[in-house]
């Protein structure tokens, strides 16, 4: 697999999983709908070529108001996917996303693999969705976050998926990194001791 990098953005050609499909027709959506996203965590790592599977993909969503969200859920709704916990959308943003509590969608009668919004809380949730990445897979959009946090992050998680995960992106991009970044992110996620997992 090739990757070409501009500023800051990947492009790169591959044949698609069913979950990729299936990412390409949610983030489309959230395009459509004016929605500003960034994808994050374990589909990372499977988009840039790691075979695993996945229950969830995870998005942090720009804060928006409830007819917003109203448009999307419709949006969503009319492509064929249905949010997991609530058949209201103002019950899904009232109870859950202003709470801070992420929002789940699937495809309808399905559980997963399942999309999971939610606010950015930390500033570092905040950091990825403002400097986002935008990665192009055989001319289709995503937008995801920028691996220098992506790869400490996963070892602050510290599973072994998690370990596994930032190894596989740390070996497919070390040479493309700020490294001044990175080490920026592994240092205030206190995981120094956990680097040397990723050789």
């Amino acid at each position: 697999m090739e990757f070409e990098f501009r500023e800051n953005e990947i492009v790169f050609e591959r044949a698609l999983s069913d979950l990729d499909k299936l990412v390409i027709r949610f983030v489309r959506i959230l395009d459509e709908t004016k929605v500003d996203y960034v994808i994050i965590s374990g589909y990372i790592a499977i988009l840039f070529g790691r075979s695993r599977n996945t229950e969830d993909v995870d998005l942090f969503i720009e804060e928006m108001p409830l007819g917003k969200f109203e448009k999307l859920w419709a949006a969503l709704k009319k492509a064929g996917f249905e949010c997991i916990h609530f058949s209201s959308a103002k019950d899904a943003y009232e109870d859950y996303l202003k709470s801070r509590l992420a929002v789940r969608f699937a495809e309808k009668g399905r559980f997963i693999p399942n999309f999971e919004l939610k606010y950015p809380e930390s500033d570092l949730n905040k950091y990825s969705l403002k400097n986002k990445v935008s990665v192009r897979l055989n001319g289709e959009a995503l937008n995801t976050s920028r691996l220098e946090l992506q790869i400490p992050y996963k070892l602050y998680l510290g599973s072994d998926k998690d370990f596994e995960d930032a190894a596989h992106l740390w070996q497919v991009f070390k040479e493309h990194l700020d490294k001044e970044l990175f080490e920026g992110f592994v240092k205030r996620l206190n995981v120094e001791d956990k680097v040397r997992v990723l050789e």
